[in-house]
C-alpha cells in the first residue's frame, strides 16, 4: 500500500512552486524542462486518484485527500514563469507546447483557472468517500484535456 504524508507533499509542492512564482523568467529550455516536470507531478497524484476512482487500489481517505491537496497545490503554479515565448514545438525539439498557446492566453487563463476550480472541488471531496472522488474525477480530467487538447501536441 502507498502511503503518502501530508507534509512531504506540501513540502515537494511548496519547493516546486517556488521557482515558477519567482520573479525570474526562465531561459526557454529550461521552461520547457520545468513545465514538463511540472506536469508529471500533476499527472503522477491525478494517477493516484484515478487509480483509486476506477477501483484498481482500494480507497484510502488520507491517501487520496494527501494527493488531491498536492494536485490542487500544483494547480495553483501552472501560470508560472516557464510558459515562456520560444518554448513551443516550433522552437524546442521535444517541446509539446502548441505556438497556439501564446496567441490566445485570454483563453488559457480561462482554462488555467477550470484547473484550479476543479482541482480544488477534487481536494474538498476526495476524502469524504468513494463516491464523492469518483464524482469530481470528471471536471478534474475535462479541465486537463481541454487545455491540451488546444495547446498541446498529441504524442506520436
Amino acid at each position: 500500500m502507498i502511503h503518502l504524508r501530508r507534509p512531504a507533499i506540501a513540502a515537494a509542492a511548496l519547493a516546486l512552486l517556488a521557482a515558477p512564482l519567482s520573479a525570474e523568467v526562465f531561459e526557454p529550455k529550461k521552461a520547457q524542462e520545468l513545465r514538463e516536470s511540472h506536469m508529471k507531478l500533476m499527472g503522477a497524484h491525478l494517477g493516484v486518484l484515478g487509480t483509486m476512482a476506477k477501483g484498481e487500489m482500494e480507497y484510502d481517505a488520507n491517501v487520496a485527500s494527501a494527493a488531491a491537496e498536492a494536485l490542487a497545490g500544483l494547480a495553483q503554479g501552472t501560470n508560472g514563469n516557464y510558459w515562456v515565448e520560444g518554448s513551443s514545438t516550433e522552437d524546442l525539439e521535444d517541446s509539446r507546447a502548441l505556438p497556439e498557446l501564446w496567441q490566445d492566453m485570454e483563453d488559457v487563463g480561462q482554462k488555467a483557472a477550470a484547473l484550479r476550480d476543479a482541482t480544488q472541488a477534487m481536494q474538498e471531496a476526495a476524502g469524504t468517500d468513494l463516491a464523492a472522488l469518483q464524482g469530481a474525477m470528471k471536471s478534474v480530467g475535462d479541465a486537463c484535456g481541454d487545455c491540451h487538447k488546444a495547446y498541446r501536441k498529441p504524442e506520436e
